[in-house]
């Protein structure tokens, strides 16, 4: 008899829960703080899950959950309440620091955070790069804000300086600053060289030509595109290779 009264009872919990689970996904603001204090202790993942996506989930019941320390031990839910526009700053900035770095870039780039969520996102991953993978890299260039492009843009892998710039926030202003280093890579500088969208833009081409570690082959074939004064400057910079500064004599008209 108490076997077939167990059975009742873990039947009517069972079928309880998804009904519990859409409640908490569309209550609204009232209804959805009354099933938080009645069920705070005993929500599972996916129920917790479907407070969060519930629009009326506010500071208060954010951090309720985030105390709750068998459910952070779900990666989705700490992803969730990391990235929740709602989570008290507190909560979110100890949450980063153990998210994936797909999910720290997407916290850099969402809006609806706190600024100081989104830079401590992208501080976190900007530590993390010297233990990143060659491929993880040329993903994350392809896709990163302009804060972790500052630290991708002296990687000295071209592949991760090819993905930067087909990255839609290139701007000159972050390419230019490594184009006029000495210390760049020459295989780096050939990339940006040899890129059709990058390498066509004058002020990338005089500060290539300028720059004594852009490949001879690289410089030479930008020479006939630059201005007479620009060849003039290269002509007299005794940092760059002779046979470049010949060249550029030769095309500026001068003896």
């Amino acid at each position: 008899m108490g076997s077939m009264r167990d059975t009742t009872e873990e039947t009517t919990a069972g079928d309880r829960a998804p009904d519990l689970t859409r409640r908490l996904r569309e209550a609204g603001a009232e209804e959805l703080s009354a099933l938080l204090a009645e069920h705070a202790a005993t929500l599972d993942a996916r129920q917790a899950i479907a407070l969060l996506d519930n629009p009326h989930a506010d500071a208060e019941m954010v951090g309720a959950l985030g105390e709750r320390r068998d459910l952070l031990a779900s990666y989705e839910i700490k992803r969730r309440l990391a990235l929740h526009p709602a989570a008290p700053e507190v909560l979110a900035r100890r949450l980063v620091p153990q998210l994936h770095w797909p999910d720290l870039l997407a916290a850099g780039a969402e809006m609806r955070l706190r600024p100081t969520v989104r830079r401590a996102a992208d501080r976190t991953l900007a530590e993390r790069l010297p233990g990143m993978s060659l491929g993880e890299k040329v993903s994350l260039a392809r896709r990163a804000g302009l804060g972790l492009m500052q630290h991708l843009r002296t990687d000295p892998q071209p592949r991760v300086t090819a993905a930067l710039l087909d990255n839609p926030r290139m701007t000159e202003g972050v390419l230019l600053p490594v184009l006029a280093r000495d210390t760049t890579p020459p295989p780096v500088l050939e990339t940006v060289a040899a890129n059709r969208r990058w390498g066509v833009r004058y002020p990338v081409r005089v500060a290539l030509a300028r720059n004594p570690s852009t490949p001879v082959a690289a410089a030479l074939r930008i020479l006939p595109h630059l201005k007479r004064r620009d060849l003039a400057a290269v002509a007299r910079d005794l940092r760059i290779p002779m046979a470049v500064r010949k060249r550029a004599q030769l095309l500026g008209g001068e003896a």
